[in-house]
Order: C-alpha cells, then sequence, then structure tokens
C-alpha cells in the first residue's frame, strides 16, 4: 500500500481536472481527495495498492485533455481512512 500528498501546478484549474481524477482514482480503486488551492495548483491525497497509486500518478502527468501540467510534487503521507475517491472544497 501506498499513500502520497500531491501537489499538481500548470493549467489544472477551470479544465475539468478534479472530476477527470475522481473518476480515474475510483476506475483504480485508489482512495483519497482532491481540491483546488487558491494558488491556482491542485493538491490530492491518494492512497491504494502501490501499482494503482504509481498508474494514477502517470495518469496526473498528462491529465485530462485540457491540462497542461508543469510538475507534480509528491511526498509521503499517511494511509487515508475513509474509502473512496472524492472533491473537497477549496485550500
Amino acid at each position: 500500500m501506498a499513500a502520497k500528498r500531491l501537489v499538481i501546478a500548470g493549467r489544472v484549474q477551470g479544465v475539468g481536472f478534479r472530476d477527470w481524477m475522481v473518476r480515474e482514482a475510483t476506475r483504480l480503486g485508489v482512495s483519497g481527495w482532491v481540491r483546488n488551492r487558491r494558488d491556482g495548483a491542485l493538491e490530492a491525497l491518494v492512497d491504494g495498492d502501490t501499482a494503482s497509486v504509481e498508474e494514477l500518478l502517470r495518469l496526473c502527468r498528462r491529465g485530462p485533455r485540457l491540462a497542461e501540467v508543469t510538475e507534480i510534487v509528491e511526498d509521503l503521507s499517511e494511509p487515508w481512512p475513509e474509502p473512496g475517491f472524492r472533491r473537497l472544497p477549496l485550500a
């Protein structure tokens, strides 16, 4: 199992990234959350088996069709205690 906190920078707000990430995380069986940050980036916590988390990270490097990801900063995190993946309010 792997849990990571992500900060995703670039053109990631206003392009459907959060909804896309909820769909992809759910498809992969990854738990956690995603939210917009005031600085224009996205923040997420992803938790699941290592292969699924790494696949979600690979997908996030491209993002949805209109996104332009310039950087993803990853840090290890404590596991997310709740099942499912959801959107949280602005940080």
